[in-house]
């Protein structure tokens, strides 16, 4: 059965965005080591567009051959003109208010987040990319197999947490850790079972 993986940037204090979503503020701890690893370990996450100027535009897909996003994800590359940001993953957006048709390459649903996930683990393939969102991630933490948390040496003090979801304990276990750089830190958790 595949899996599905939260991977997603935070700040120390567990903010994955500033208050009106806004994430450039990430960009400053992008180091030359750090952006290294992550093109070598975790190729398949970064845009398409980024991956073609990194020059690894036909790196191999190895831990993820889809994404899923909410609208709020998606719609920064919509406004930017790029209505396929993901174009070497099956790409699904969970949006009621966008139009189905954007890009014959993304599928655009208003199916309900937990069905959909429950739906896709059972088909073959590698794992599935949850791509942000605090709200669709609370939504679907029930269904999170794996958390992979690219830590920033960061403090926001506010902003959009990693989930928001009601008050429901569940818990997971470090299963990795990697330190890069002066302080960026990617952080593995499997769920724990039981």
């Amino acid at each position: 059965m595949r899996k599905l993986t939260y991977f997603v940037g935070s700040t120390i204090d567990g903010y994955i965005a500033a208050p009106d979503g806004d994430f450039d503020f990430f960009s400053s701890h992008l180091t030359e080591d750090y952006l290294s690893h992550l093109t070598t370990e975790y190729a398949e996450t970064l845009p398409t567009p980024a991956r073609a100027a990194l020059g690894i535009a036909d790196a191999p897909n190895r831990r993820f051959d889809a994404v899923v996003m909410g609208r709020g994800t998606y719609e920064p590359g919509l406004t930017a003109g790029l209505t396929s940001p993901y174009a070497h993953l099956r790409q699904i957006v969970l949006s009621r208010s966008l139009p189905a048709d954007l890009d014959p390459s993304v599928e655009i649903t208003a199916e309900d987040p937990v069905a959909l996930v429950r739906r896709l683990k059972q088909e073959d393939g590698l794992g599935i990319w949850l791509c942000g969102g605090a709200d669709l991630a609370g939504q679907l933490l029930p269904e999170i197999d794996e958390l992979i948390v690219k830590q920033y040496p960061v403090v926001a003090g506010s902003g959009i947490p990693l989930f928001r979801a009601e008050f429901s304990p569940r818990a997971f276990t470090l299963t990795g850790s990697d330190v890069i750089g002066e302080g960026n830190l990617i952080l593995t958790y499997a769920k724990t079972s039981g």
